[in-house]
């Protein structure tokens, strides 16, 4: 019997597996991602420093940089980048910063504002963490590691209600919002 005249089998070859289904995307919006000029410009532009800041790179010396994708409350995604700043030499060229910018996410509850940084190989004793009106500034510079990343946050908060953990590399905040968030103060939108 000759397997590769089975039509079953050919039919199962021929169907491939949307390897984004593992995320819950369709195959329809990593369609409109992939279209989206705007989002490909971007990853077009972030790679393009990349290969720059490894051309210039240090042997032995470890570089971290990627991406991650939100997609925003008006269902457009959002790309923000971390990892090794880049900076640019007197002359001009792109250099890779021993500080690194944390991976960051930022949720919005109804009473408060919570922050998780992903800050691996320090102790909590080396974080420098500043609130300010809608803003938080993390910062650690020990000799082995460097960190630095100014979040704008979506509300104004409360700073003295702060709180912060930090277990295994990563430092949760939780902020008090300064008012409550309303529900219902969304604008309806009439489908045509």
């Amino acid at each position: 019997m000759d397997y590769f005249d089975d039509d079953e089998f050919r039919d199962k070859k021929r169907r491939r597996r949307n390897p984004f289904d593992m995320f819950g995307f369709d195959e329809d919006f990593i369609k409109d991602l992939l279209n989206d000029e705007r989002i490909m410009d971007d990853i077009k532009r972030m790679t393009e420093e990349m290969m720059k800041m490894f051309h210039n790179a240090q042997p032995g010396k470890p570089i971290v940089h990627g991406f991650k994708i939100n997609i925003g409350p008006d269902g457009k995604p959002k790309i923000e980048d971390f990892g090794n700043k880049r900076i640019k030499s007197p002359d001009g060229d792109a250099l890779i910063s021993e500080e690194r910018e944390p991976l960051t996410d930022i949720i919005e509850g109804d009473d408060d504002v919570a922050v998780t940084v992903e800050i691996p190989g320090v102790e909590k004793e080396d974080i420098d963490l500043n609130v300010e009106g809608d803003t938080i500034e993390i910062k650690v510079d020990s000799p082995t590691h460097k960190y630095h990343k100014i979040l704008n946050l979506p509300c104004d908060v409360l700073p003295k209600t702060t709180k912060a953990t930090y277990k295994n590399g990563i430092l949760d905040i939780v902020i008090k919002r300064k008012e409550k968030k309303k529900p219902g103060t969304g604008y309806k939108v009439n489908i045509e």
